[in-house]
C-alpha cells in the first residue's frame, strides 16, 4: 500500500486474467506490517529461502531504493524509499520475493526490542545525529 504494509501471493490459472487475480487474492492474505524509521528500515537483515539470499542495509535520507529485480518491487510497493539490498545466490524471482518478504517480516522496531529486552531504546535514522542517553547510560 506504500505505507508499509506488503504482501506476495503466487496464483496459476489456464488464463493470464484468472492467475492474477488469484494471485492478488494470495497476497492480500499474506500481508506484513513493516517497522519503519522514517523513510527506510530499521536495522540490517539477512534472510535465505532456496537458494536464494538476500541483505536489506538501511540507508541514510534521500538515497533512494538501491535494489534489483523483484527486491524492488517489494521494497517500492511496501513505501520503503531509502534502502541497500542485495541478493546473493539464485535469482530466480519467486524466491528472492519470498527471502525479501521473510526478511521484512524479521524487521524489529527499537521499541519492540527495548520491551523485550526490558530497557528503554529509541529508533533513530540513519545520518542523524544520536539521541541523548536513555536513563544515564
Amino acid at each position: 500500500d506504500g505505507n508499509g504494509t506488503v504482501g506476495a501471493g503466487l496464483g496459476k490459472a489456464g488464463e493470464v486474467p484468472e492467475a492474477i487475480r488469484k494471485g492478488v487474492e494470495d497476497a492480500k492474505k499474506n500481508l506484513i506490517l513493516i517497522p519503519m524509521v522514517g523513510t527506510t528500515i530499521p536495522h540490517e537483515v539477512r534472510t535465505q529461502y532456496s537458494a536464494s539470499k538476500v541483505m536489506l542495509k538501511p540507508a541514510s535520507q534521500g538515497t533512494g531504493v538501491i535494489a534489483g529485480g523483484s527486491v524492488r518491487a517489494v521494497v517500492e510497493a511496501a513505501g520503503i524509499r531509502d534502502i541497500l539490498a542485495k541478493i546473493y545466490g539464485s535469482t530466480n524471482p519467486v524466491n528472492v520475493t519470498r527471502a525479501t518478504i521473510e526478511a521484512l517480516r524479521s524487521l524489529h522496531s527499537a521499541e519492540e526490542l527495548g520491551a523485550r529486552r526490558g530497557v528503554r531504546l529509541t529508533s533513530r535514522i540513519p545520518g542523524q545525529p544520536v539521541p541523548e542517553a536513555v536513563d544515564g547510560r
